[in-house]
């Protein structure tokens, strides 16, 4: 007889988190997952000594439910500076967070990157999205975030400068199509916390939230074909039986599971790595945005600048992250980034190694004006959870799967 009443299919972010909130109240479970390891997206992998998270991933530090359930400590969290290298015709331009750094405020009105007014307007819009409460974004009306950003005044070089390579790296998108309402969300995170890694890769959120769940509720390499009733069927016969259901997986595979055809727009990432005898930012811990959106490179970040864990042997890691060019092979586009930079960085990038290429295709579910939360429980003994049902972001991977064990615990 089992000795668990809910079975949960997926071990990346949202169930485990789904788990962890279970296992607190002493409810039975079992946790399956189909690979061989638990993170689902939050995976890091070691290439030659250096650690490569499987895209360029951070943390928002004030994410709300991170807060609740990470030990940041235990984490060794490593933090980059509040804001942003931005590329210009010679060097770099600052753009620095004064609400984390108050000289911040000298460089900010003698940067070139918008006008004293577009400054202003970024503290004023600050302070007003630190006294709206998180949970209340997704409630507001929403435009695009382009539409928003134009009507609140701000002119089209700091949209430009600032806005597009910056917002258009987190949403993986040029055009700023994403919701007004995310991007209110996301932009108060940024300035209201830190963006950090853990010190020995993104992968170490997931095994630390492993660590609150007893081993013998995890199973690894065990993959689920299909369920009908109460009975889940797994690859090579073994049959299941539970109470409750939970469908934690990605959404395609969720989308199969639950035979439902649903047409999705996803955001597309490429990362690409390379390693170099040293850092082409000079250790300075900020992402480089480039604000020529035609270019092939959108944004650059040296990751053993943040974290020396992720360098191997002395040198450093590289972090190269482009949209929009799927149909190039790794050759080709490795080829192009390396001249691109060059024109950033000199001679150094011909000597650069190319480490791994990560080409993400459904990296996010794009989140337009207009997307509502998607139903967490599907039937008396059904429920689903995952970040693609609510807005694309760690927060709401956490989110939906800490709601889905609330409603087995009420059920």
């Amino acid at each position: 007889m089992n000795d668990f009443s809910t079975v949960i299919i997926g071990g990346g972010i949202s169930g485990l988190t789904c788990a962890k909130y279970l296992n607190e109240k002493g409810y039975g479970f079992m946790l399956l997952e189909g690979s061989d390891a638990l993170g689902g997206r939050v995976r890091t992998d070691k290439v030659d000594g250096f650690l490569l998270d499987r895209g360029f991933q951070v943390l928002l530090t004030n994410y709300p439910e991170a807060k609740k359930i990470l030990n940041y400590n235990n984490l060794d969290l490593k933090y980059f500076t509040s804001g942003s290298m931005i590329k210009a015709e010679k060097g770099f331009m600052k753009m620095e967070n004064p609400f984390r750094n108050k000289m911040a405020y000298i460089t900010m009105a003698f940067s070139s990157v918008g006008s004293l007014s577009d400054k202003l307007k970024i503290r004023k819009f600050a302070n007003d999205l630190a006294e709206i409460p998180d949970e209340d974004f997704f409630k507001m009306d929403a435009t695009d975030t382009l539409t928003f950003l134009k009507n609140y005044g701000w002119s089209d070089k700091m949209i430009n400068n600032f806005f597009k390579p910056f917002f258009g790296g987190v949403f993986l998108e040029n055009d700023l199509v994403t919701s007004s309402n995310f991007f209110q969300f996301v932009f108060k995170q940024f300035f209201r916390g830190d963006a950090a890694i853990p010190a020995d890769g993104i992968q170490a959120i997931p095994e630390q939230i492993a660590e609150m769940i007893p081993n013998n509720r995890i199973r690894k390499n065990s993959r689920v074909k299909g369920f009908e009733g109460n009975q889940i069927f797994l690859e090579g016969g073994e049959v299941l039986t539970a109470d409750k259901i939970v469908v934690a997986t990605d959404p395609h595979t969720s989308d199969d599971l639950l035979g439902e055809t649903n047409k999705r727009t996803y955001n597309i990432t490429t990362c690409t790595y390379f390693s170099a005898e040293s850092s082409p930012l000079k250790g300075e811990k900020f992402i480089a945005l480039n604000p020529n959106r035609r270019g092939v490179v959108h944004n650059v970040c040296v990751p053993s600048d943040i974290s020396i864990n992720y360098g191997s042997a002395g040198k450093s890691l590289i972090s190269v992250s482009t949209q929009g060019l799927d149909r190039l092979d790794e050759r080709n586009l490795t080829s192009r980034i390396k001249r691109e930079l060059f024109d950033w960085f000199g001679a150094q990038v011909n000597v650069w190694k190319h480490l791994k290429t990560y080409h993400i295709p459904e990296s996010l579910v794009q989140y337009r004006a207009g997307s509502v939360k998607q139903d967490l429980k599907l039937a008396d003994n059904l429920y689903r959870c995952g970040d693609y049902l609510s807005y694309p972001s760690l927060n709401a991977a956490m989110q939906t799967g800490r709601e889905v064990a609330g409603m087995i615990m009420e059920a």
